[in-house]
């Protein structure tokens, strides 16, 4: 039990020390002048055989009940060989270290960036943040961010914007562990938060996509408006069937217009893999025009939107729109996935390797070794003529017939 009581503190003003015991003393300093006293906390304490004094704070602030359990701590850890000063300079300079969550994302998108080949993910990472995250939590320290916090941040916009709400979710987790593994915060459970958030529409999963059969027409409308660069990048897309990202980076070193070949290195694939597209009349025709308009700057796209820069994804979205259609232009694979099954007497596995996909099987996958280009040629060939309105039919249709039965 300490020696003061409330009384022999009201009473303790004239200048000097008024111990507690053990080592804690009230110190009572006139300020200059002497018109009033200073009157705070010291904690004297041994330390490898020297005197420290601790300063505990202010009477005013800390009482004494306050003060005696912030000695018993100190000398806790004075016991187990902690210096305390040197533990409280440390703990404020961590305070002054810890990034704020802008901070944290800014290193966290830096570090993680470099590994992902999408570049239009990667500016929507960061952007997304930006919108909807940090005005609420950008400038909040990283450790002092929970659950409560983000739900806030989320709701707004968790059934208005249910996709973006998903993503910022995800992105505000991954801001969140790559602190924690940097050991600026512990980690944080979601799980709480996301019991607290309703619950969202359901969703099938797919872009909307065009039915096989509405394509031609489509085709026709577009190629019926005035010629831009969105509605060639879209027709290649749509010719090629691959992701509009792809269409979108397509340089001409990638081309081999004489072989009609279209080889997208690994970096740009969503699988990672060399895919090579051969290029069917239709598709060629798309890429002269897109030669005739070329301005001859280094490293020029294929399909060159403002300012040099490819060609946008809201770009080719608007040409759908003007034709009025509601569809995604990545519903196009699925339109031409649909119609080589339903349309084609090509084998199944064709058109899987059309759209680079991976066999889920890794059995199968470690034993086969063909991208069935020879296929693909006839393939690429007869969705071209389709789509143009050539007809459905298909190069050497008996010869297609045998092969999809010993496919």
């Amino acid at each position: 039990m300490g020696k003061l009581t409330a009384l022999a503190i009201r009473a303790a003003m004239a200048p000097g020390s008024y111990g507690d015991g053990n080592g804690l003393m009230l110190v009572v300093k006139a300020s200059k002048g002497g018109a009033s006293v200073r009157r705070s906390w010291v904690l004297r304490l041994q330390l490898d055989g020297k005197r420290r004094d601790i300063g505990l704070g202010s009477l005013e602030d800390v009482p004494l009940t306050k003060a005696r359990d912030k000695a018993d701590e100190l000398r806790r850890m004075a016991n187990a060989g902690i210096d305390p000063l040197a533990h409280k300079r440390a703990a404020k300079q961590a305070r002054l270290t810890i990034p704020t969550f802008r901070k944290a994302a800014e290193s966290a998108h830096g570090e993680q960036k470099t590994s992902w080949r999408n570049e239009k993910h990667k500016a929507d990472w960061l952007s997304s943040l930006r919108l909807y995250a940090f005005a609420t939590l950008g400038e909040v320290r990283i450790d002092q961010i929970d659950a409560p916090m983000i739900r806030d941040v989320l709701l707004p916009i968790w059934l208005t914007k249910p996709e973006t709400a998903r993503r910022v979710r995800q992105r505000i987790r991954t801001v969140i562990g790559w602190a924690a593994s940097a050991g600026f915060r512990p980690a944080l459970d979601f799980t709480v938060m996301n019991a607290g958030l309703p619950k969202q529409p359901k969703r099938d999963g797919h872009f909307a996509a065009m039915d096989w059969q509405d394509v031609p027409g489509f085709v026709a409308t577009v190629r019926a408006a005035p010629e831009t660069v969105g509605r060639l990048a879209l027709q290649f897309t749509l010719l090629t069937a691959c992701r509009s990202g792809e269409t979108r980076g397509a340089q001409w070193a990638e081309f081999d217009l004489d072989a009609a070949t279209w080889t997208i290195p690994a970096s740009r694939m969503k699988a990672g893999r060399e895919h090579v597209i051969p290029l069917s009349a239709a598709a060629l025709a798309i890429l002269a025009r897109a030669k005739e308009l070329r301005t001859g700057k280094p490293a020029e796209p294929v399909f060159p939107g403002r300012g040099g820069a490819p060609v946008s994804d809201m770009t080719m979205t608007k040409v759908m729109r003007d034709a009025k259609r509601s569809e995604s232009v990545h519903g196009f694979r699925s339109a031409f996935k649909d119609w080589a099954s339903e349309s084609s007497t090509f084998p199944d596995a064709v058109s899987e390797a059309a759209l680079a996909h991976i066999d889920s099987n890794k059995t199968r996958r470690a034993y086969r070794r063909t991208a069935f280009f020879k296929m693909r040629v006839d393939l690429m060939a007869a969705w071209g003529a389709y789509v143009s309105g050539a007809g459905n039919a298909v190069a050497n249709i008996d010869e297609a017939r045998r092969r999809k039965k010993s496919a």
